[in-house]
């Protein structure tokens, strides 16, 4: 573990941790508050959760990363697989010492929130998955056409903006695969038993209308599959259905987040 900055008063520490053939930069507040790792969409940052740590304030622990090329720092990996996004976690809490903690992802890491939860019943405090982890079978030949297409068209500015770290350090065809991959893993078949098979609190923000590169109704009918979900498994449950779209509920609802996460923390601690 590569170490930028630390100290014994509680400011944040931030680093590199190694995993397989990269490394992740890190940023974690520290302190003896209730560990909560937030898990980025696809090809986001962790400066998408700035306002959801706020609104929570210095007595949670914050966890933040970016994933496999995205940030600034993260470095490029010849995996970017979703299963090596889940291992990310594990090697993130243990770089950091954190046996149990509260998962919190957002889009493509409510999907890896969700799995992590269900491997780990002892040590996830529980988790809350934002507008994401949602069984519906999306994916077909035409769809993945559709998603080719769609970054073929982004590549050509796309390494404009690497240097912002706004965008991954990945190739048009790797983004491509990455989203391809994410539509197999949220089919009914494949998600579904994960989400029933989950015995930790899970409770869900999910935003209104439509994503980037989604059409007409077609976010709200993918929504829609948790129903099912919530019926069969109790330990699921709708915490909040916010007024902002997918892409704008981290930084428009970002108190709803927050609630579910003190709501999740309140049932590990058994205060409800």
């Amino acid at each position: 573990m590569t170490k930028n900055s630390t100290s014994s008063n509680g400011s944040a520490w931030t680093g590199m941790v190694p995993v397989d053939d990269t490394a992740l930069a890190v940023t974690d507040t520290d302190g003896a508050g209730t560990p909560v790792v937030y898990l980025n969409g696809q090809f986001a940052t962790q400066g998408y959760w700035r306002r959801v740590i706020a609104e929570l304030g210095p007595e949670w622990r914050h966890i933040t990363y970016d994933e496999r090329a995205r940030g600034r720092k993260s470095k490029r990996s010849a995996d970017y697989s979703f299963e090596a996004a889940v291992r990310d976690v594990d090697a993130v809490l243990a770089a950091r010492g954190v046996d149990r903690a509260l998962v919190v992802g957002w889009s493509y890491g409510a999907f890896v929130g969700a799995h992590w939860a269900n491997r780990n019943p002892e040590r996830a405090l529980g988790a809350v998955l934002v507008d994401g982890a949602q069984p519906y079978d999306w994916l077909d030949e035409a769809m993945e056409q559709r998603i080719r297409k769609l970054f073929r068209r982004m590549g050509w500015f796309l390494p404009l903006l690497r240097p912002t770290g706004l965008t991954p350090r990945m190739t048009p065809v790797q983004m491509a695969d990455c989203n391809i991959e994410l539509g197999k893993i949220s089919r009914a078949g494949e998600l579904g038993p994960v989400l029933d098979d989950i015995t930790v609190p899970v409770r869900y923000v999910l935003a209104s209308g439509a994503s980037l590169g989604s059409k007409g109704d077609e976010q709200e009918r993918i929504r829609a599959g948790l129903d099912e979900v919530f019926e069969r498994n109790p330990n699921l449950r709708l915490s909040a259905k916010v007024a902002s779209n997918h892409d704008a509920i981290l930084k428009k609802d970002f108190t709803a987040v927050a609630e579910a996460v003190r709501e999740v923390a309140a049932l590990d601690r058994g205060e409800h």
